[in-house]
């Protein structure tokens, strides 16, 4: 394809902008040898972290005790549950393994991330289990639902599932999960107390559950904050100021030890709905205040353009502020969601064993003493590559969403 020129009176071809290609040396001669200084930090950094490795592979392959974790396995991921009874944990992974497959097949990009990393985690606990005396069924087991977020992902690009069905089998799917773990006495299922759930199991629920819970309130707060109605605008505001200014072990033993104390007699919430609700509201006060950043950033006259014709005030903010704000602070909320499941670990203080809990309960036993550098190097993989996995589904995101570029 050809353009004039003015000025020249012929016409030259519309060449594309040059592209630069270093290449892997070139990448490396630019970042990391481009000057005498930058060798010899290069080198020099280089010689620490490879003696640091080779310290810690030799110590990891030789000396390292790792029959802590396998032995103690089946604690670290589901604590206390009675072994009888773990067949409800594996269909509520069956489950959330059909669904992340569904999600991944139909919406694909930060989706499919997250279906990888999970397939990869139940193989890496399929491994584990192998090592471990919890037996050839559950590694089976395991392995299925590995495979069945394949056969889900798998079916859904071919037949992609519509998007309110998705976001509706999700949001059941949550109930689902708390009824099955606890069980219905009346139909011959019986009740598992809550005080027994722990472990990766514990870590998993509070986080997630308090993540899906915490997202909708933190909205409702921060659109109430800029209301035009002066009692919500001071309701919401007081209860966000209130709760961003004590710390979340507060909330924590308000929830287990005063809120009983109000509740009617014959109302008894089990410890972990407690925690829940007090990671839900403090996650949303904090929320409240990311997504109020993110309406603060919406140009006054898209708002005045959207009433001018004729858009009443929920339809500007659910088609015109909402999206535009909520799309700018998918980072922020992400590391909020991040810092959410680590701070799951406060739980221990009243009584939960989650899986830091559980390490540290294993370290008790006199059989394993001297292990605690391989129980909290296995505790930090474990809530690295959870917060790796929704880091790095964050930044599919963005990129599907264009964050950061107009």
């Amino acid at each position: 394809m050809t353009a004039g020129v003015p000025g020249f009176g012929a016409d030259v071809p519309r060449l594309p902008p040059p592209v630069s290609r270093r290449g892997a040396v070139g990448w490396l001669r630019h970042h990391l040898f481009r000057t005498w200084k930058d060798t010899l930090l290069t080198l020099v950094l280089g010689v620490v972290l490879g003696w640091l490795l080779y310290q810690l592979a030799l110590w990891a392959f030789t000396s390292a005790r790792w029959g802590v974790i396998t032995d103690n396995l089946r604690l670290f991921l589901i604590g206390l549950y009675p072994a009888h009874e773990a067949w409800r944990i594996w269909l509520c992974m069956t489950s959330l393994s059909l669904l992340a497959g569904a999600t991944a097949g139909s919406r694909g990009g930060y989706a499919r991330t997250i279906a990888i990393w999970l397939m990869a985690g139940q193989l890496t606990v399929a491994v584990l289990a192998v090592l471990s005396p919890m037996g050839v069924v559950a590694v089976v087991a395991i392995v299925a639902n590995a495979v069945l977020v394949l056969i889900a992902q798998l079916a859904a690009g071919r037949h992609p599932v519509p998007s309110r069905w998705l976001t509706a089998a999700w949001l059941a799917s949550v109930p689902f999960t708390m009824v099955l773990l606890h069980g219905i006495a009346a139909v011959g299922m019986p009740v598992v107390d809550p005080d027994l759930w722990g472990g990766l199991l514990l870590t998993f629920l509070l986080a997630s559950i308090s993540m899906v819970l915490s997202f909708p309130v933190g909205v409702l707060l921060a659109l109430g904050r800029r209301s035009r109605l002066p009692a919500i605008r001071l309701l919401c505001t007081t209860f966000i100021e209130v709760v961003r200014g004590v710390p979340l072990v507060t909330l924590i033993f308000l929830a287990d030890i005063m809120l009983p104390l109000f509740l009617p007699d014959g109302v008894d919430l089990d410890r972990v709905v407690r925690a829940i609700g007090a990671f839900t509201l403090f996650t949303a006060a904090y929320l409240a205040e990311n997504v109020r950043g993110g309406l603060q950033a919406i140009p006054r006259g898209q708002i005045e353009a959207a009433q001018a014709i004729g858009l009443s005030g929920v339809q500007v903010d659910r088609f015109i502020v909402l999206p535009q704000a909520l799309r700018a602070v998918i980072p922020a909320n992400v590391g909020l969601f991040i810092s959410l499941l680590k701070d799951t670990t406060l739980v221990v203080i009243v009584g939960l064993l989650e899986v830091l809990g559980i390490g540290r309960a294993v370290l008790a036993q006199p059989e394993w003493l001297g292990t605690s550098f391989e129980v909290y190097a296995f505790v930090a993989i474990v809530f690295f590559g959870l917060s790796y996995t929704m880091s790095h589904a964050s930044y599919r995101l963005e990129a599907v969403l264009g964050v950061g570029r107009r």
